[in-house]
């Protein structure tokens, strides 16, 4: 019996490594493809392509069969930090345009059997965001579009790509937008890690007693998705009849200070909150799971805090592995 092919664009990344692991124990044959192999560890792909999906003969080189599976993970991408500056702007449009382009035409031209897109919950309207209290994220809120970055424009024409694909070829189109994923073997520092490792790293370089920064007021809201279940939301959606888009997010929502003292209290640390300027994005925002319990009958059910203990031990190991 020939054994089932996927292909990982992004394989390198957090997401991607996480689910290459994944479709392995389900027994696939596994290709990954990413600027840089994983930065935390081996990956355990068949075969792991050192690679630009900006190049169109590259993504020829690896879209050379019609897959089973293919996850579009690849973008640029990173934490606030990144992507609410400005600076990155015209790099995050002109990159992830230019791999998603090639990557649906050579997975047409393919035949290739289903294809994935993971799309952002960036893709909402800031006006939608401003109650840090009651943000709005149902899916059909998307429209009239006034996503709150340039990332989340070009994850909404890309939204769009996929959706004319899948009607004008006949293709199998999946797309989910991610809400603020979060777990081990995740950036932690330099630039581009999200807010639970930047804080998780903050807290355990702290001495207890002490303080740690916090961007604005720290009265911003988010939800975060600890990083199994979103590989199990989105192996449920690739493999079902449902096109999305959708959103795979936890309910669980808090706000950053909040976040701050759970971290702490892993810790067993008290630490007074500095709040300093800094890029902040919406001020609340909140995975609605109304239409991924509807469509899929399933939806995150694991506690912010589990997943929060198992990343700040794996942080904490990280940083005693680098004073070493």
């Amino acid at each position: 019996m020939l054994k089932r092919t996927a292909l990982v664009c992004g394989a390198g990344g957090f997401i991607g490594g996480h689910l290459v692991h994944r479709l392995k124990r389900e027994g696939f044959w596994v290709r990954g493809v990413d600027l840089k192999r994983p930065e935390y560890g081996e990956t355990s792909a068949d075969e792991f392509v050192v690679g630009d999906l900006r190049r169109y003969d590259l993504c020829a080189d690896v879209i050379d069969r019609p897959f089973d599976e293919v996850y579009q993970l690849a973008a640029d991408m990173g934490g606030a930090g990144y992507i609410f500056t400005g600076q990155h702007d015209a790099d995050i449009i002109h990159n992830s345009a230019t791999i998603n382009l090639n990557v649906a035409d050579l997975c047409r031209r393919q035949g290739v059997g289903r294809l994935f897109f993971s799309s952002s919950a960036c893709v909402y309207p800031a006006g939608n965001q401003a109650d840090p209290d009651a943000p709005n994220c149902e899916e059909a809120s998307a429209y009239p579009a006034s996503p709150d970055s340039e990332y989340g424009w070009e994850k909404l024409i890309s939204e769009r790509l996929y959706q004319s694909y899948g009607r004008n070829y006949g293709m199998v189109c999946r797309i989910a937008r991610y809400h603020n994923i979060f777990g081990p073997s995740g950036t932690w520092d330099g630039g581009k890690e999200k807010a639970p490792a930047a804080i998780c790293r903050k807290v355990a370089q702290a001495v207890d007693g002490g303080e740690i920064e916090i961007w604005g007021d720290g009265r911003q809201t988010r939800s975060f998705l600890y990083i199994d279940e979103c590989i199990e939301g989105t192996l449920r959606l690739m493999r079902s009849g449902f096109a999305g888009p959708v959103n795979i997010g936890s309910e669980e929502m808090v706000s950053i200070n909040q976040l701050v003292d759970m971290v702490c209290a892993i810790a067993g640390k008290r630490l007074h909150k500095r709040h300093i300027a800094g890029p902040m994005g919406v001020r609340g925002r909140r995975s609605d799971n109304r239409l991924i319990a509807e469509t899929l009958g399933w939806q995150p059910t694991q506690r912010l805090m589990d997943g929060l203990e198992r990343t700040y031990a794996w942080i904490e190991s990280q940083l005693l592995r680098s004073a070493a």
